[in-house]
């Protein structure tokens, strides 16, 4: 039988690992954790973490041929396949703070690799890893090897959360980078073999290691770039009365540009994109490209520029003054359909109004209250450190409450703020909602998920991003 490990238990080890133990079903496989509570949660009713359809894979599996255990050293030493799916953080000091990749993680997870193994193993990068890492493992492990042989892959993630289950079943393309030698090629092969269970092979995508490190990066920053380009249009169409949602259908119906990724935003958010680009920003300056590495730096700046607008264009609308004004946030999460809340556009825009001294009444579906404090009180980047390491939160903000309920948020509010798209926010009883608001009621859209018409009928000054703006707007302009 062939065993499979994976070293990390988060949103990319997790839901790989069952969706591979639920289609293969010869194959042992065990996603191991050092972090208890983690591994805890992934044999319990109440997984770690929120994703349609992925409760039902694991019951499936648990318990037959997958496997959750915070023993690393067993499980890696058995297996001739291991994974390593560990954080990546950008780095927040030292060389190339800000941008480059921390490998603290990966490493150690290599060192254990080498110290436990007593047969050749198949090591394959699953994490978002910077170019080169491979060869950096690589080192590791044959300095260390005692006569082992390893071969490494890249098999970059495509997941999208919020669909991450349906992409793990119906992947657009499963990429895998290895060296090419002939041992390279058979370990290639043995990866291929695992996906071919369920992955047509015209799927299945076979390159140099370099070339499939670098493509995950490039898809990263290629589908932040139309986020940032639709938002750069949002701006402007809110400025000459143009209309940012017929704009992008009009762009996205030629055929060589395609709609999706065109839905203008309060900004991007999520584990990859921001510090995809970022990685590729200190890849090309190390690499002596400083013009590369400014054109995808801009690609951040308007993501910022998106959100900072935003915070200001609250702030400028309500008399230049949310100080003390009670201010419903409607969504936290980066995206509906998850719980993640990392890098989420929801963290900048609450800070920007928490610094004109707002009062923030929060409701996420899925996001808990000790999620959206910890997010609040956090420093950059401390995100992506793993649980036990990041920093516990020394205080709340005493400005922030958290509720279960969004009539609940918006009583007595003098704004709401639409922050993720979560479809139950179409729905809800504006009507209800607006009679239980101070007078003017507010609904700044940073998702336009609402129909604004309607809510100017029922008596909300509306705006919604790259839509043309309300008269009131129009005499309140944004300082931005």
């Amino acid at each position: 039988m062939v065993k499979i490990c994976c070293i990390g238990a988060g949103y990319v080890g997790g839901p790989t690992m069952a969706v591979i133990a639920l289609k293969c079903p010869s194959i042992e496989v065990a996603v191991v954790d050092i972090s208890v509570p983690r591994i805890a949660a992934w044999n319990s009713d109440q997984l770690p973490i929120y994703e349609p359809g992925l409760d039902g894979v694991v019951k499936e599996c648990r318990g037959r041929n997958l496997f959750f255990s915070t023993d690393v050293e067993k499980h890696v030493s058995e297996a001739d396949i291991v994974f390593v799916s560990v954080n990546t953080p950008t780095k927040t000091q030292g060389l190339g703070a800000g941008k480059a990749a921390d490998l603290t993680y990966w490493e150690s997870a290599a060192r254990v690799i080498a110290d436990v193994s007593k047969s050749d193993k198949i090591v394959v990068e699953k994490s978002t890893v910077p170019v080169k890492t491979a060869e950096a493992i690589e080192k590791i492990l044959t300095h260390n090897s005692k006569g082992i042989k390893y071969q490494i892959l890249s098999n970059p993630e495509f997941l999208a959360e919020g669909t991450a289950i349906k992409d793990l079943f119906n992947p657009d393309r499963v990429l895998i980078g290895g060296r090419e030698t002939p041992e390279g090629q058979k370990a290639i092969q043995a990866l291929k073999d695992v996906y071919a269970h369920w992955v047509p092979e015209d799927r299945i995508l076979t390159t140099n290691l370099w070339s499939a490190e670098l493509s995950k990066l490039a898809a990263n920053a290629f589908l932040a770039q139309r986020i940032s380009s639709v938002n750069a249009m949002s701006a402007l169409c809110e400025a000459t009365g143009a209309n940012i949602t017929q704009v992008a259908y009009s762009v996205g119906t030629d055929s060589r540009i395609g709609p999706k990724f065109l839905n203008a935003s309060v900004g991007f958010g999520g584990s990859c994109f921001q510090k995809g680009i970022l990685n590729l920003v200190y890849i090309c300056e190390c690499n002596g490209l400083p013009e590369v590495a400014e054109y995808w730096k801009q690609v951040i700046k308007i993501n910022d520029y998106q959100k900072s607008r935003f915070v200001n264009r609250i702030v400028s609308s309500m008399f230049n003054t949310v100080s003390s004004k009670k201010i419903a946030v409607l969504g936290f999460a980066f995206k509906k359909d998850t719980g993640d809340t990392r890098e989420t556009p929801a963290i900048d825009v609450c800070k920007g109004l928490l610094g004109d001294k707002a009062r923030l009444s929060i409701y996420d579906p899925q996001v808990t209250e000790d999620q959206i404090q910890r997010d609040l009180t956090m420093k950059k980047f401390d995100w992506d450190h793993p649980l036990h390491l990041q920093p516990m939160s020394p205080t709340t903000v005493k400005q922030v409450s958290v509720v279960w309920d969004a009539y609940e948020a918006t009583k007595d509010a003098h704004g709401i703020c639409i922050l993720t798209e979560w479809d139950e926010f179409k729905d809800l009883d504006f009507q209800r909602i607006y009679k239980s608001m101070q007078k003017p009621a507010f609904v700044f859209d940073g998702r336009n998920v609402v129909d604004a018409d309607k809510l100017r009928e029922i008596g909300f000054i509306v705006y919604a991003i790259g839509k043309p703006l309300d008269p009131w707007l129009k005499d309140m302009p944004a300082v931005v």
